[in-house]
């Protein structure tokens, strides 16, 4: 194969938390954990967080990419508090088994979900 054969990398990696990160609504009740950031590959610019909801004993997971804009780190708790509703999260975007390509037109599906700027994956 040669190198104009070779299709274009994604613009972003995913940096695995293994869900030891807690996140909390506004009003204090757990949500869930951070599964993983997405940082954007050239910038090092972290653009979302993939929330990881529910499940016992690693089944039945579900995760939820957000846009990290949504998310507040509270330092004296040493977790993150999600500024949107629960009900709300559990409507948007997500999958169970297999990640979705993470692409321009997914980003711009997850930041019209939740009502946000969309990240422009091409500018770092």
């Amino acid at each position: 194969m040669s190198t104009t054969d070779t299709p274009a990398t994604l613009a972003l990696i995913e940096a695995t938390l293994a869900d030891t990160i807690r996140i909390e609504s506004r009003d204090g009740d757990k949500v869930g954990t951070v599964h993983s950031f997405l940082t954007h590959k050239v910038s090092g610019r972290v653009t979302h967080a993939v929330l990881s909801l529910g499940g016992f004993l690693g089944m039945g997971k579900s995760y939820y990419p957000l846009p990290f804009s949504l998310l507040q780190f509270d330092p004296v708790r040493d977790l993150y508090v999600v500024t949107i509703d629960r009900r709300m999260l559990e409507g948007g975007p997500s999958w169970a088994n297999n990640a979705p390509h993470f692409d321009q037109a997914y980003a711009d599906r997850v930041a019209g979900y939740y009502g946000v700027s969309g990240e422009d994956l091409s500018l770092g």
